[in-house]
């Protein structure tokens, strides 16, 4: 699988894709283009939802190097995004208790497949991830996924704050992880219908997040580093929601 199996180029080819629901990661439009089909585009992209970002024109010359690209690229998702329901019909089918991972501004795409690959071994029925300032779901997160990507449903909402409020009327407890969370995540209860939250590489979990966790939990450090890659976090806790849902069995 190659980056470039993965982009449309050209008004036209974008334009008919957007309106063919294809499962499209974000549209790249050069910057200052905003006139005639430019406009419709983004117009309707924002109707479906799709994440705009305006980037230079080198960058679309860089993805085209043909350079036919008339200003805007859309780039393929590899993969179906799901939604919430498809999650908890994971969950029914293998009769087990909801267990969810929430990345809140993971932008690296490199950390969003190391943490997909943790997250399927230790049995996660799906990932919520925000369509706005979030890595999209990308050959490159594919590969470091080590292709767990393409066997754990991904959803892709707009508001992960409301989507937690919805999580809660389905029994969940969601846990922020924390670097002041209240417990070590060794001491917390991580059974029962479950979701983890993990936030972004620099901010964290954002203040309207955090508030909506029901309780939040920290890895306790001894060196002189005071805190964890986001995807080491998540490995480190998620290891310890599946040893505590096993020892629960």
């Amino acid at each position: 699988m190659n980056e470039e199996t993965n982009i449309i180029a050209g008004r036209n080819p974008v334009f008919e894709a957007i309106k063919a629901r294809t499962e499209i990661s974000s549209i790249l439009v050069a910057r200052g283009s905003t006139e005639g089909t430019i406009k419709a585009i983004i117009s309707t992209a924002r109707k479906r939802k799709i994440p705009v970002k305006e980037v230079s024109p080198a960058k679309l010359d860089g993805l085209v190097p043909q350079g036919n690209h008339q200003g805007v690229i859309a780039m393929i998702s590899p993969v179906e995004y799901h939604s919430l329901n498809d999650i908890f019909r994971k969950a029914e089918e293998r009769n087990e208790d909801p267990f969810i991972v929430i990345l809140d501004g993971i932008e690296d795409v490199h950390n969003l497949g190391a943490i997909a690959r943790t997250a399927e071994a230790c049995g996660v029925h799906g990932i919520i991830i925000p369509t706005h300032r979030a890595a999209p779901i990308t050959t490159a997160s594919v590969k470091a996924s080590a292709g767990a990507l393409m066997h754990i449903p991904v959803c892709r909402v707009t508001n992960i704050a409301t989507t937690i409020d919805e999580l809660k009327k389905r029994n969940l407890w969601i846990a922020g992880a924390d670097m002041k969370g209240s417990k070590s995540y060794y001491e917390s209860d991580l059974r029962g219908p479950f979701a983890l939250v993990i936030g972004g590489e620099g901010q964290g979990i954002r203040r309207l997040v955090l508030e909506k966790c029901d309780f939040t939990v920290n890895i306790p450090m001894k060196g002189r580093m005071s805190s964890l890659n986001a995807s080491n976090a998540a490995a480190v806790i998620l290891f310890e929601v599946l040893r505590q849902r096993e020892n629960a069995n």
